[in-house]
């Protein structure tokens, strides 16, 4: 499920002034089904959009949040999936885990906020960071709820009154931005300590598609399941339609060689090279291997691409080892792939891998936790 573009798509379409709920993992300590930063939207109907668990506590939240929509007060919710009461209140979590959740009030319309600023880090494709207060001790402290808000130009909106409290928190969210890395901190301000969730909130993944063959709608379709911005690009007018491919959010009809302006590609950005076509592929290769891309996947042979490899080498196309780094082929995840869906997934899974600095093996030979401290 794209969870946030739905989150988003409910809010936005929303009535002016339509008052909702919005429920965060803000902390988790111990196994969890979802990590911090998972979120779920409640209507004033009781209507969710998104997921905080795998459906154990989001009846709970629910009520919780009715309360808050009442109230108009944030709270912390902490639920201990290890504890004796978890079953008797049939909450039955079975992690063993802690996982608190803030509940806060939201507003549809609203310019500030939380929904908004990740609204405007998705349009704009940008990563932003948000430093949410989740518990505070002592006179004069900034309310749980409290938030500021850094987007990746610099921009800080929220809360930004108290100048000594941004001078405090400024720092630490920069750092989060240059690690990229959610964290809660506990920090000692004026004459008590707070704690604080700060959040990174990575930008939409753009995934390009070079070849609009048969295999790419599933690629295409898979990919925007996942929220992704797709783009398609393919030189065969009756290919590049946005009828083929209705999940894509663009579709280039170009021939192989340099890009259209419109088309942006950087450090964000996963490509699938999968034409079909030995000369096509060589000329987008020639130009997609310069370009700092975070992952390009070949389709075919390994023998094959390492020919084109070697026939552009011979004509002057250079590049460096972190370019080879970035570059999968043949693409995929071993899971035995034959069907186009299934090819689909193989890609898709050791993009996400990628993504995620993982290895992409099977959870049962790993050691240690599935989530890393994040």
């Amino acid at each position: 499920m794209a969870e946030l573009p739905a989150i988003l798509e409910v809010y936005n379409t929303a009535s002016t002034g339509e008052r909702m709920a919005l429920a965060t993992v803000v902390k988790v300590q111990g196994s969890a089904y979802r990590r911090p930063g998972a979120r779920m939207l409640i209507t004033s109907e009781g209507r969710t959009v998104g997921a905080i668990s795998g459906g154990c506590l989001e009846s709970d939240v629910v009520e919780h949040a009715k309360r808050v929509l009442v109230s108009g007060q944030a709270i912390v919710i902490t639920y201990d999936g290890a504890a004796e009461e978890d079953n008797v209140y049939g909450l039955g979590m079975g992690c063993n885990g802690v996982t608190s959740v803030l509940i806060e009030p939201v507003q549809a319309g609203k310019r500030e906020g939380p929904l908004a600023f990740l609204a405007e880090c998705q349009a704009r494709r940008q990563a932003g960071v948000l430093a949410t207060v989740i518990q505070s001790e002592g006179d004069g402290l900034p309310s749980i709820g409290m938030r500021l808000m850094l987007d990746s130009e610099g921009r800080l909106t929220g809360e930004t009154e108290c100048e000594d409290l941004v001078r405090a928190l400024l720092a630490e969210m920069q750092q989060v931005f240059c690690r990229r890395r959610s964290t809660t901190q506990e920090m000692k301000l004026g004459s008590g300590t707070a704690e604080l969730f700060f959040e990174f909130v990575p930008p939409p993944v753009s995934l390009m598609i070079f070849g609009a063959g048969y295999d790419a709608l599933p690629l295409a379709s898979l990919a925007k399941q996942l929220g992704w911005q797709v783009t398609v690009v393919d030189h065969r007018p009756a290919y590049a339609t946005p009828d083929r491919f209705p999940a894509a959010d663009a579709v280039v009809c170009t021939h192989p060689g340099p890009l259209p302006e419109s088309v942006v590609m950087n450090s964000e950005t996963v490509a699938m090279l999968m034409t079909h076509h030995y000369l096509h592929d060589k000329e987008w290769l020639r130009t997609l291997l310069p370009l700092p891309l975070r992952y390009l996947g070949i389709l075919g042979p390994r023998a094959r691409t390492e020919r084109l490899l070697g026939e552009l080498q011979a004509e002057g196309v250079a590049w460096d080892l972190s370019s080879l780094q970035r570059l999968y082929y043949p693409a995929g995840v071993d899971i035995g792939a034959e069907t186009p869906e299934e090819i689909a997934l193989a890609i898709l899974a050791e993009m996400r891998a990628v993504l995620a600095g993982r290895s992409g093996g099977l959870l049962k030979t790993h050691t240690g936790p599935i989530h890393p401290d994040r």
